[in-house]
């Protein structure tokens, strides 16, 4: 069972990363100029490229590709299982090999790659890539190491992401992922969450104070509270477009939803920085009900990037401890 999990992480993320790059940075008014019936899917032949990407001077992102989300996601997955723990180093080495979103728009990336050192520590950034690509932290230590969950996270976080923020959010999300394995009810995953972005603030604070706990805990107040959800009103409430409103609002879909496609899809109805709220929380729903993926999204996710998620997901499972 925790296998089946632990693969339905790792498809929860792909697909939800590659569903929500379709409405990226769109605003929600945007998204349905784009798409007038709302994402319903892959809106398009796999492989074609996205529309509103045709011409695109960076990249010409394509329907079923995933991102840079699940492309480092991978390689932190490769790092663990090569190294058998967490190590920024290992991590780093793996993430050089990395091609996508590596671009001076992108400083954290753009910043880490023209360093070419696995070792390197980033000073500041504090997005979500680093929350983004943490799950296999969460995988490889299961919930009652919240210590080593926090430190791992930070790991994982600090070749591209130093800032307070980022590693709180990587924190929390690595330890709703591991409690989601352990098949912990969705109160205690949120509760889990938020002790482990608490626990990193005050080991590596910033400027403003702990924060992060109480963004999460807010977000996912205002969710429970709208009974029906909508992504009109979700937009309107908490439009993921910054730290404090990205991770919280995939936490807190991924503790009141009950179905990754569902929670997928939403997010891309949303905008804002779609994949990774689709990606964070349809990885965690795919834990907790892994018959949620949808399964055909996923044949289309592995046809056009070839990520062999189940292979990494078996040698994963054998690693937690």
């Amino acid at each position: 069972m925790v296998a089946a999990r632990i693969a339905g992480c790792l498809k929860g993320i792909a697909t939800g990363d590659a569903i929500g790059k379709q409405t990226e940075m769109l605003s929600h008014d945007d998204v349905f100029r784009w798409y007038p019936e709302g994402i319903r899917g892959f809106e398009g032949a796999p492989n074609a490229i996205i529309q509103r990407y045709v011409g695109n001077a960076k990249y010409q992102w394509r329907i079923g590709e995933t991102t840079d989300d699940t492309e480092r996601t991978v390689s932190v997955a490769r790092a663990i299982i090569a190294e058998r723990a967490v190590s920024h180093v290992s991590i780093g080495r793996e993430m050089l090999g990395c091609t996508k979103s590596v671009h001076p728009g992108i400083r954290s990336l753009w910043e880490f790659h023209q360093a070419s050192d696995p070792g390197r520590i980033a000073a500041g950034h504090n997005g979500c890539g680093a929350a983004i690509r943490v799950a296999p932290v969460g995988i490889f230590y299961a919930s009652g190491s919240l210590d080593e969950l926090v430190n791992g996270a930070r790991e994982a976080s600090i070749s591209t992401h130093g800032g307070s923020l980022a590693i709180a959010a990587a924190a929390a999300t690595a330890a709703a992922v591991s409690a989601a394995i352990d098949a912990a009810p969705q109160a205690e995953v949120l509760q889990r969450a938020a002790q482990a972005s608490a626990m990193a603030e005050s080991r590596w604070p910033g400027n403003s104070g702990p924060v992060f706990a109480n963004a999460i805990r807010a977000v996912h107040e205002s969710l429970a509270n709208l009974g029906a959800l909508r992504a009109a009103e979700i937009a309107a409430r908490c439009f993921p477009d910054r730290p404090l409103t990205i991770v919280p609002l995939a936490l807190g879909l991924a503790t009141v939803m009950q179905s990754a496609e569902d929670a997928i899809l939403l997010a891309a109805n949303i905008g804002g920085d779609s994949d990774s709220v689709g990606s964070i929380a349809g990885g965690i729903l795919g834990v907790m009900y892994p018959s949620t993926v949808n399964q055909h999204w996923y044949e289309i996710v592995e046809r056009v990037n070839n990520h062999d998620l189940g292979a990494i997901a078996t040698e994963l499972a054998q690693l937690r401890h």
